[in-house]
């Protein structure tokens, strides 16, 4: 994602596919959004712009400062909640015409190093997004040599996990690993790096901040509960940065892309996506990963809901990665 603004910048943070964002959630004056992952508050200002009142949602008290310039500048349409986005339909007051959701870690948790989230900044190695619970280095240091490679692997898609598994208990047995830089380089002397090859500590990091964050569960969950506010005609826009999320979000709105294939010799069981009229995938364009490469990775899913009753939370066929047994 571009890099946000952080008070010393006068251009305003311009989210990954924005102009696709707002064609798929077509805001128009009057109408409700809600902009579950605030962050920078680069989609909630375009929605206000486009004259759309904005409920927005963010866990990370950082962004508290986005909020109150928003506030102060919005004061009658702009309403920002401290929470997470698993729980939107119990934070917002619906119904709701809208919600986005931009899944995964912000440019600001990434530039920030005392935050955890990036291999190429020394910092404590933490990547909470709450600030609360377990962090990354709990997990480094406490996790048994197969849990932790089954973590890095289930989560990270991550070919070498048991090597770097083996690594990490061999060097915590000396001492805890406490840093970012530390990791990244005891990863990088565990399995190499090949010259214009990806940083080896990239799928790493990002299994062990998507444990730390419950990162599948609350997008299963604010899935769901999106699902539960928006109204007949109501739609959602995800935008996603690796194929895990994508797969989730895909088979959410196309239950029969995950269950079993059926017969055409057999009677057709009733699907439920009926529930969701699903756009094709969109992706960021040439011009604007030139802009920002952190935007190449992106995809964005979005559907318009219908009359029928939300379903119950269920992870089923969603394809939702496990480690540890988890049911």
């Amino acid at each position: 994602m571009a890099k946000p603004d952080t008070g010393e910048q006068s251009v305003p943070h311009v989210p990954v596919l924005l102009a696709e964002v707002l064609d798929a959630l077509a805001p128009l004056p009057g109408s409700h959004i809600v902009d579950g992952t605030f962050g920078a508050g680069g989609y909630s200002r375009a929605l206000l712009e486009a004259g759309a009142a904005v409920t927005a949602i963010d866990r990370d008290p950082s962004v508290r400062r986005f909020a109150d310039a928003l506030s102060a500048e919005f004061p009658s349409r702009f309403n920002f909640v401290a929470g997470a986005f698993a729980e939107l339909d119990q934070l917002v007051s619906g119904p709701a015409d809208g919600v986005v959701l931009d899944i995964g870690v912000s440019s600001m948790q990434l530039d920030e190093a005392d935050r955890g989230f990036s291999f190429m900044r020394e910092g404590p190695l933490d990547m909470r997004m709450a600030g609360q619970g377990e962090s990354a280095a709990d997990l480094v240091n406490t996790l048994d040599e197969t849990d932790l490679a089954n973590l890095l692997f289930a989560y990270g898609e991550e070919r070498k996990s048991r090597r770097i598994a083996h690594s990490i208990v061999a060097a915590r047995a000396a001492q805890p690993i406490a840093t970012t830089i530390e990791l990244a380089r005891l990863i990088e002397k565990a399995i190499g790096r090949k010259p214009g090859d990806a940083h080896p500590a990239t799928r790493s990091f990002q299994a062990l901040r998507i444990a730390v964050n419950d990162e599948f569960g609350q997008l299963v969950e604010g899935l769901f509960a999106s699902e539960r506010l928006l109204q007949e005609n109501g739609r959602l826009a995800i935008v996603t940065f690796h194929s895990l999320e994508d797969r989730i979000a895909k088979r959410f709105f196309d239950p029969d892309k995950g269950g079993p294939a059926q017969s055409r010799h057999l009677p057709q069981t009733a699907t439920e996506a009926l529930r969701w009229k699903a756009a094709k995938a969109v992706k960021p364009s040439a011009e604007e990963i030139a802009r920002n490469p952190r935007s190449r990775s992106a995809i964005l899913r979005a559907g318009t809901r219908s009359a029928d009753p939300a379903r119950a939370i269920s992870y089923a066929g969603l394809g939702v990665p496990r480690f540890r047994g988890a049911a």
